[in-house]
């Protein structure tokens, strides 16, 4: 079996089993990449979604792939994500679900990056992804159950080239603020976070080969992330909070 017919099969998609009929889930950074995998599969699965992202075009057309509320909105401006989300609980009744994929990446050694940019990274990666959740949680604690699954990175696991100090700085803030929201927010709101290697994606762009410390010696399609993601937010992960959940292809053994 070659290489190309195998990954083809892995990303066959099974029959929607409707895991997530009548959630109402909230994904930042819909426009492209994970996130809108991740929109579309949960849309398939029955979610209701409000879709975030500054990408006005890629947000609404990931809206109309997915019947779904689109917002354009930068995650790092604090009343800008308010009122998307007094909008996103409205438009959907109400909100028991997050996923925080909105992020950036800049390469880059530590020696050169300034600080500036470093700021840049860490307000849209760190920050972004906790002004989104301050407002959605109020929203959250008036249902029963609800989730968060926020995107960090086997970077913020263990780094392990250069060029990537911010980018990993801000992905384990990410995985340690997973962890202090999944024990303040117990046991209404699990919390948990994703971890993936290098997805197919833009972020990946002139890195595309570099993919031999991966035991699977491939990149990620954006849809093999998503189903991470689904899993952490169905009851079939009822008893998972806190967790980082390495999703990389074997790029370490954590």
């Amino acid at each position: 079996m070659t290489e190309a017919l195998s990954k083809t099969q892995e990303l066959q998609s099974p029959p929607s089993t409707h895991r997530l009929l009548g959630r109402r889930i909230v994904v930042t950074g819909a426009a492209s990449g994970i996130g809108r995998s991740t929109a579309q599969l949960f849309a398939s699965e029955g979610a209701s979604v409000a879709l975030f992202d500054r990408d006005e075009r890629g947000v609404q057309a990931t809206a109309e792939q997915t019947n779904g509320h689109g917002f354009t909105v930068d995650i790092s401006n604090e009343k800008a994500v308010a009122d998307a989300v007094e909008r996103a609980g409205a438009a959907l009744g109400g909100i028991d679900g997050v996923v925080n994929a909105a992020g950036i990446m800049f390469r880059g050694l530590a020696a050169d990056v300034p600080a500036a940019d470093w700021r840049q990274v860490l307000e849209v990666n760190l920050t972004g992804a906790y002004i989104v959740l301050r407002s959605c949680i109020p929203w959250m604690l008036r249902e029963q159950t609800a989730t968060v699954v926020n995107i960090a990175s086997a970077q913020g696991l263990l780094p392990n080239a250069p060029g990537y100090t911010a980018y990993a700085a801000s992905k384990g803030g990410v995985i340690n603020l997973t962890r202090a929201l999944a024990a303040e927010l117990a046991p209404k709101v699990r919390v948990n976070s994703v971890c993936p290697g290098m997805v197919d994606t833009a972020m990946a762009d002139g890195h595309r080969h570099n993919v031999g410390s991966y035991a699977l010696n491939r990149l990620a399609d954006p849809v093999e992330i998503a189903r991470a993601i689904l899993f952490l937010t169905s009851a079939e992960s009822s008893y998972v909070t806190g967790a980082a959940l390495a999703t990389d292809g074997g790029r370490v053994f954590h």
